[in-house]
């Protein structure tokens, strides 16, 4: 089986690491290898295709006017 070794991650990540193994009852070795499994296996972006359908949902609301929602949500944060 293959081997990777990270140098030079932050203190703070390996933190987060380590809580999220104990968390999760694995060894930090085990959470790390289950993370990169989990992203290796994760679908890909193709980005040609989000930008083609972020331009179609901007073709679709081109000039239509939306009212400022600033107020509603300060309201919402009052009560």
């Amino acid at each position: 089986m293959a081997q990777i070794l990270v140098r030079d991650l932050d203190k703070e990540t390996v933190e987060r690491l380590k809580k999220r193994a104990r968390d999760d009852g694995r060894s930090l070795q085990s959470e790390v290898k289950f993370i990169l499994d989990q992203a290796a296996q994760g679908p890909t972006v193709d980005m040609e295709a989000a930008r083609a359908l972020v331009e179609n949902i901007r073709k679709k609301f081109k000039g239509r006017r939306f009212p400022d929602s600033v107020k509603l949500i300060r309201e919402d944060r009052n009560r």
